[in-house]
């Protein structure tokens, strides 16, 4: 696969949550909520976008299963839908931390904003590269113009090092090693 261009980094903030952070990153979509929706929720759009499969709809609540998925290599984690309202509002823990995906109409689409908790700190930058390359390709997809999913080590092809080193310095969070 050709590389993707990720583009310049997107609007972004960290926020204290108890002893816990919360990456927040916004994007606008040209496509209506409903569309979006679909994408974040029905395993098969997942499949073609997201850092993880998921082993059913996460359009209800309930537990689920999200497995990771870097080459060869797959790490099954617990999730529980915990708030589901259609098609604005998304709430699902994702092994230890808390995804929150919101929704909002737009005069020319969809503002979807995720709130990421996890309890480091120092990996906001790099999950929040990670989101961005997953979310273009996301884009991709619900353009009509689909390209393969990027996950895992494959990340480092398509100008993670250059987002997580530019989210670092536009959050003031030290850039630490990648691991």
């Amino acid at each position: 696969m050709n590389a993707i261009d990720p583009g310049p980094i997107w609007p972004v903030e960290c926020h204290p949550s108890g002893e816990r952070w919360t990456l927040v990153l916004h994007r606008d979509l040209a496509h209506p909520p409903a569309k979006v929706w679909a994408a974040l929720t029905e395993p098969g759009q997942l499949a073609r976008w997201a850092p993880y499969l998921a082993d059913r709809d996460l359009g209800r609540t309930g537990a689920a299963t999200l497995t990771m998925i870097d080459g060869e290599h797959t790490e099954d984690l617990p999730a529980t839908v915990q708030r589901a309202e259609p098609p604005h509002l998304l709430v699902y823990t994702w092994g230890e931390d808390l995804l929150r995906w919101e929704l909002a109409a737009t005069a020319t689409g969809t503002r979807l904003t995720l709130r990421h908790t996890m309890a480091d700190r120092t990996w906001v930058p790099k999950v929040a590269a990670g989101w961005q390359l997953c979310l273009v390709v996301a884009e991709r997809l619900l353009d009509g113009d689909p390209v393969p999913p990027i996950r895992g080590d494959e990340a480092k092809s398509h100008g993670w090092a250059a987002l997580d080193a530019a989210y670092s310095r536009e959050l003031d969070i030290p850039d630490i090693a990648s691991s």
